[in-house]
């Protein structure tokens, strides 16, 4: 069949609903469904979702995908991707035991600091790529069997919401090193989960799916669920990798200078390198590619605090924004100067950020004088800001940063990458569509056999907008800004306090 009509899908299990993606073999999208589900923090820190709806809401949207693509297409291979690190508790008959704890879930908390004390950061951080968080899976698994041991003694399997949907599609239970580095218990360079962890933790190894390749093909369908979404049983399903890893292959990050910034509800940002950076604040995982390693420092409310102020300023009596709000917020934003006139707004309005729990938001600087539109511009900035703050870790570990590739549905916000680029001091290059999708789909086409390898996937599918160069007359202002701002995240006022 030609290129036009083979077609390779991606599956992204998202922070606020499924979607299923078709793309052709030059990389571009031309179709996607969603299906939408809630978050529930019933109380403070604690962030949850069905894991149910993990499945029943990517089989949806994969079975509408389906039906729209017609009969003159055909499904070459299938490949997935999704939030992480938030996990599922099985039963021993596969059902979930409880809500799924998200990324942005923070309870565990005492656990983390436990796993510090006991192992040692410096520890943890050589062996795993990471720092012991509440935003980790191993955390949260000893929150689980701390405080609901009725819950955590039906428990047999531990998986993260990609690897629960690859469970329903092909019966296999597996994941690979971008999943399983978000866990706390694997050995970031011996690629095995970590024998001298789970004993220190007791965690049994029978609670982790197996290892396998982002680029593997683990199965086929199953006929049941073939026939649920209407495609052939023999349809391969190919791995995949953790949303923000495969957003850096989607931007074409495989090499040292690029940093990939996966623009969403959150921001993860990735850079690739041949070994670890000795920064204990930079967390690495294996690249989805096999070869090397990827950074990755993240900000858990980005896109959601603009969304925010979208809603809250610009949404009127709906409260909640749409295109032509967001419009006239990007509008707006541009008009107000650089700076935004001395307003400072800290976006971390999730109870806490993934490294700093205690961490909350703040909005300082304002005046009777100031519109909504210096508002929506402190927002653009403080994202930047935090952006800033997390590439000059980077720099600090001898990496070089030379451009952000950015990606996600925030880059329609022309004035945002603008921000971006003159608060960074370095181009932003935007890549069309949705690079963390666009990478499952290439997974997806090296695993099929459809892509030699992953220079040719890029070759093929990645193709960036012109880049939009910093402007050197702000930049006075904008260090002005990012240095208040540093002072501001520091201080005890915006730490959470009791009571």
């Amino acid at each position: 069949m030609s290129g036009r009509q083979d077609v390779l899908v991606a599956i992204d299990v998202g922070t606020s609903g499924a979607r299923a993606a078709a793309f052709d073999l030059a990389g571009d999208r031309f179709m996607e469904v969603r299906r939408p589900y809630a978050s529930h923090s019933p109380r403070p820190q604690w962030v949850e979702q069905s894991a149910s709806a993990w499945q029943s809401a990517s089989l949806a949207a994969l079975a509408g995908l389906v039906a729209g693509l017609g009969p003159r297409r055909r499904v070459h291979a299938i490949s997935l991707t999704g939030q992480c690190p938030s996990v599922a508790l099985l039963d021993a008959r596969g059902r979930p035991v409880g809500p799924g704890l998200t990324y942005r879930d923070n309870r565990a908390e005492a656990e983390a600091a436990w796993m510090r004390e006991r192992l040692g950061d410096a520890w943890i951080h050589d062996r795993t790529g990471h720092q012991a968080a509440a935003f980790h899976v191993a955390p949260k698994l000893l929150w689980v069997r701390r405080h609901q041991p009725d819950r955590w003694s039906r428990v047999r399997l531990a998986l993260q919401p990609r690897d629960l949907v690859v469970l329903a599609l092909t019966g296999e239970a597996v994941t690979e090193g971008s999943h399983a580095a978000a866990t706390l218990c694997h050995d970031l360079r011996g690629h095995r989960w970590d024998p001298e962890i789970l004993d220190a933790l007791e965690l049994p190894a029978t609670i982790w799916p197996r290892l396998g390749r982002a680029d593997e093909v683990v199965g086929t369908l199953r006929p049941a669920v073939a026939q649920q979404v209407g495609l052939p049983p023999a349809t391969p399903v190919v791995l995949g990798g953790a949303d923000s890893q495969a957003c850096a292959f989607g931007g074409g990050v495989i090499s040292a200078g690029p940093v990939s910034e996966m623009a969403g509800s959150s921001t993860c940002l990735n850079a690739a390198v041949d070994r670890p950076l000795d920064v204990m604040a930079v967390t690495h995982y294996p690249h989805v590619t096999g070869a090397g390693f990827t950074t990755e420092t993240g900000i858990n409310t980005t896109g959601s605090t603009v969304t925010w102020v979208a809603d809250l300023l610009y949404g009127g009596r709906r409260g909640r924004a749409g295109a032509r709000d967001f419009a006239a917020l990007d509008r707006e934003a541009a008009a107000a100067p650089a700076g935004a006139d001395g307003v400072l707004l800290v976006p971390v309005l999730a109870d806490g950020e993934r490294t700093d729990p205690s961490l909350r938001g703040a909005l300082t600087g304002l005046s009777l004088r100031h519109g909504r539109g210096v508002l929506a511009r402190a927002a653009l900035e403080g994202v930047a800001y935090a952006i800033r703050e997390q590439l000059d870790l980077l720099v600090a570990g001898g990496q070089p940063v030379t451009e952000l590739r950015v990606s996600g549905g925030d880059t329609r916000l022309g004035a945002w990458n603008r921000v971006k680029a003159d608060v960074t001091g370095i181009p932003v290059i935007t890549i069309p569509g949705d690079a963390a999708v666009t990478g499952v789909a290439m997974l997806a086409g090296i695993g099929a056999g459809l892509y030699r390898d992953a220079a040719a996937a890029i070759s093929a599918c990645v193709h960036p907008d012109p880049a939009i160069d910093p402007d050197q007359a702000h930049a006075d202002r904008h260090a002005a800004g990012f240095a208040a701002y540093r002072d501001l995240v520091a201080a005890s006022v915006v730490r959470r306090r009791e009571g």
